[in-house]
């Protein structure tokens, strides 16, 4: 994903993350409130703006740039 321009906000809602990581919208909020009481160890990255909550589209870049081991030892992209 690119860095952010004009036409593209540093910020997404839930639905347009899930909709990145083409999961579903249901998942995408429970893995939203997963974040905070899990201290940022596993769920959805996000910002809570008062009853606002946004995605930050530098966490998605780093979660769909996270590097996998293969079985036979290599590392590759997802």
């Amino acid at each position: 994903m690119p860095p952010p321009t004009s036409t593209q906000p540093a910020t997404l809602t839930v639905e347009e993350a899930a909709q990145v990581l083409r999961i579903g919208r249901t998942t995408a909020y429970a893995l939203a409130r997963e974040w905070r009481p899990t201290g940022g160890r596993s769920g959805l990255p996000v910002l809570e703006l008062g009853r606002t909550v946004r995605v930050p589209r530098a966490a998605l870049d780093r979660i769909l740039d996270v590097r996998v081991a293969t079985p036979s030892g290599d590392t590759s992209h997802r």
